[in-house]
């Protein structure tokens, strides 16, 4: 199933934010900073990460909402959907 860019703009965006968050984490470890810090920095790239998930997820089912419940595309989704948790 393709979803249009424009729908996912707001995954785009939390993804492009994690990134950035990810590099940071990274020069925190190449900086030796404290590890509590380290991970809480790494606790909220991946809450951004499985917001992006669901997010899509929920795009991409309400897409499909018109879909019989056999089809493909749909059993994919749920798929991905149950990958997240």
């Amino acid at each position: 199933m393709q979803i249009d860019a424009s729908e996912l703009k707001k995954a785009r965006d939390r993804l492009v934010r994690a990134q950035g968050q990810i590099g940071g984490i990274v020069r925190m470890i190449d900086e030796g900073r404290d590890c509590t810090e380290i991970l809480h920095q790494l606790s909220a790239a991946s809450a951004a990460l499985s917001k992006a998930g669901f997010s899509i997820i929920a795009t991409g089912m309400a897409n499909c909402a018109t879909e019989p419940d056999d089809s493909p595309s749909r059993a994919a989704l749920e798929k991905a959907f149950l990958s997240l948790a």
